[in-house]
């Protein structure tokens, strides 16, 4: 695929994120192939997820082809950006067709971006994940590897005022080891298996991360934050759901 739009949109970003002085730390990029498919499965605090899960993919060389949903495509701005970075729009109610377009991609040997809960977790702990990436994987036969991201949602998150000028943040991309499943292993488990390693990677960001204030809105309620609890951003989601229907 011709990329004329996905590299100066990286560039744009690392200046960004240069000039704003994020403090990166990131882990276990090593893991990422350099050639070859594999799915990025990752954990989701922020709307700028797309592009720190992404920049783990960087030292590697590699550019991710995220999935997301089609809303984002049809929006004037993003979705120019979006279809010229050859992203994979998701339709809710049509789903099929983006797993038959992410099998090609890995198939074709991309790196796919998956955000395994599907939504932005208000709580800032792991929600409940979809089988998605490990039935991929399995299908294209290509590796998953989990990875966590914490620090974005002090700039952008579901329910918070955008604060995309804040300056010195840290933001923390853990890379873990990957799962190969294959045809006709266990998805349930291999799902439970990645949820699992997910978890472990979001709560090493999270107990690790340099900034660790009790008290502050973007820190998960079991740490000492004032962030939902997973039941009430549970209940926040549903009635999200009940005002969109």
């Amino acid at each position: 695929m011709a990329e004329i739009v996905y590299p100066p949109v990286l560039r744009t970003a690392l200046t960004a994120f240069r000039l704003l002085d994020l403090r990166f730390h990131l882990e276990g990029t090593e893991r990422i192939p350099r050639g070859g498919g594999a799915v990025l499965a990752s954990n989701h605090v922020s709307y700028l997820d797309f592009v720190f899960a992404g920049f783990a993919a960087h030292p590697a060389g590699r550019l991710v082809r995220f999935m997301a949903k089609k809303e984002v495509f049809d929006h004037p701005v993003s979705g120019p950006l979006m279809r010229g970075m050859h992203h994979i729009p998701v339709d809710r109610s049509a789903g099929a067709g983006a797993y038959d377009a992410a099998v090609r991609a890995l198939k074709d040997g991309e790196i796919v971006g998956n955000f395994a809960e599907a939504t932005i977790s208000r709580s800032f702990t792991l929600k409940e994940i979809k089988s998605g990436p490990i039935r991929m994987a399995a299908e294209a036969g290509v590796p998953v590897i989990p990875v966590a991201l914490w620090g974005g949602q002090r700039l952008w998150t579901k329910g918070r005022p955008r604060r995309l000028l804040q300056r010195h943040v840290p933001i923390t991309i853990l890379v873990g080891e990957p799962l190969h499943p294959g045809i006709g292993d266990d998805i349930a488990g291999l799902t439970a298996d990645l949820r699992r390693r997910m978890a472990d990677l979001l709560d090493e960001a999270q107990r690790t991360y340099p900034d660790r204030p009790e008290g502050v809105w973007w820190q998960p309620a079991h740490l000492g934050g004032t962030a939902p609890t997973p039941e009430e951003a549970a209940a926040l989601d549903a009635a999200d759901r009940s005002r969109r229907r």
